[in-house]
């Protein structure tokens, strides 16, 4: 389909944003964050058959789900969703309506974080390929960064762990199967906005999204901040029908399957009990899952499993 009627199609009738000074239609957009606030800016990719498969995944799907990974990114900085821009390879026998099918994944998930789209880029492609550049705004002070852990600290995971890798899991075992829980979890995650509430009023928190699994990430948390983690494997919260699993199978997913899009971070002993308050009381699971142990100049992250302890090395998902 032609670039002008692509433009037509998904142009909003509206902002939902008042900082949007121009959108879509021109050569570029003009936004003007909230006073005092600090721009953070995330980007993600994701591919037909490396990132995604139409065996189990309709355009809807795709859509929502590389918003998502998006918005969770920015969370994970503490910062608020704003806009985004969109760049799509398109195969040439699209039509409006696959078009359109795709925007609306994305739109539903706007709406929930009154996000604007405010512009992007198309092309032709022999597969479908779709990049998103999203912003969002942070108080300076309010920052959530990786090298922010601290010795002493607690860390601690929302959700649980593993449920979008178990239902990827189901989905290539049966394309067809009919969506439940765990499907829904991987075809459209919902990122864990209240977090942000609940965690406003802390001093500092190190922060980190689980998109490339649990070992991957407290790893980068270990390296940016120069200290030691140590987690208990018992403490890792599971969901209740994945515990009948085989253990080895559970522990992959647990540990390494990522894409859950939940949050895992550290804060202080201090604060800890605040967040975990907060945290109940706007409905966000969290639950602690170890400690900083020490600074360190060789960081490294340490599992606790049946009392005996080992080095948790990066398993996660490796971006090609």
């Amino acid at each position: 389909m032609k670039e002008t009627d692509l433009i037509k199609q998904i142009t909003p009738s509206f902002y939902r944003r008042s900082s949007v000074v121009t959108g879509i239609g021109d050569d570029g957009a003009v936004i003007k964050p909230p006073s005092g606030h600090e721009l953070v800016v995330v980007a993600d990719a994701m591919i037909e058959d490396v990132h995604f498969s139409f065996n189990y995944m309709d355009l809807s799907d795709i859509g929502h789900r590389v918003l998502a990974a998006n918005v969770s990114d920015l969370i994970a900085m503490g910062s608020e969703p704003l806009y985004y821009l969109i760049t799509i390879g398109v195969p040439s026998d699209y039509n409006h309506n696959d078009i359109q099918s795709l925007y609306d994944g994305m739109n539903e998930l706007a709406k929930v974080y009154n996000m604007d789209l405010i512009g992007g880029d198309t092309t032709s492609s022999s597969k479908l390929m779709i990049s998103i550049t999203a912003f969002g705004s942070v108080l300076p002070n309010k920052k959530r960064l990786r090298f922010q852990a601290e010795s002493g600290d607690v860390v601690f995971v929302t959700g649980n762990l593993g449920e979008s890798g178990y239902g990827l899991h189901l989905l290539n075992d049966d394309p067809k199967s009919k969506d439940n829980y765990f499907i829904n979890r991987h075809k459209r995650p919902v990122p864990r906005q209240a977090f942000l509430q609940a965690s406003q009023s802390l001093n500092r928190i190190c922060l980190n999204d689980i998109s490339d699994g649990i070992s991957t990430e407290l790893n980068e948390i270990a390296e940016a901040s120069l200290v030691n983690i140590e987690i208990n494997y018992e403490s890792l919260p599971v969901h209740q029908d994945m515990t009948k699993l085989n253990s080895t199978f559970l522990k992959q997913l647990v540990l390494s399957a990522g894409e859950d899009f939940e949050l895992v971070g550290t804060c202080s002993v201090q604060e800890w009990k605040q967040l975990e308050q907060l945290s109940q009381k706007l409905n966000v699971p969290i639950k602690s899952i170890g400690s900083v142990t020490s600074s360190s100049s060789n960081p490294k992250v340490n599992l606790i499993e049946s009392d005996q302890t080992t080095i948790l090395e990066r398993k996660g998902y490796e971006h090609s």
